[in-house]
């Protein structure tokens, strides 16, 4: 028996009781409007293709930049060299995935 009911009375362990199973049907009803309302929200096709769009910018913007940058980078240096447009492409690559992660867990 848990510490708060030592010594307690019968009408103290009803009133538990009681409370106990508001907070219960509280969270019972809220958990069955969440419920309701995700499948009131069902995707879309639509909405499903921008979010898959959305996906691909996320991964693709990054990508081009770093394309982009690395090719003016490596224009700047003397010779022949791939150097900077490799790296940042990969960095690129990196910061596509983590901005990928972050937008689906949130």
């Amino acid at each position: 028996m848990p510490a708060a009911h030592v010594g307690a009375g019968p009408a103290r362990r009803g009133a538990d009781a009681v409370n106990g199973h508001k907070e219960l049907r509280k969270r019972v009803e809220r958990q069955a409007r969440r419920m309701k309302q995700a499948e009131r929200d069902k995707p879309t096709l639509l909405g499903q293709t921008i979010y898959m769009g959305t996906l691909g910018l996320l991964m693709a913007l990054p990508v081009v930049a770093g394309a982009f940058l690395g090719n003016w980078l490596d224009g700047l240096a003397e010779g022949y060299s791939v150097r900077w447009t490799v790296s940042l492409i990969l960095l690129g690559v990196v910061i596509g995935a983590v901005n990928i992660y972050l937008f689906i867990t949130r």
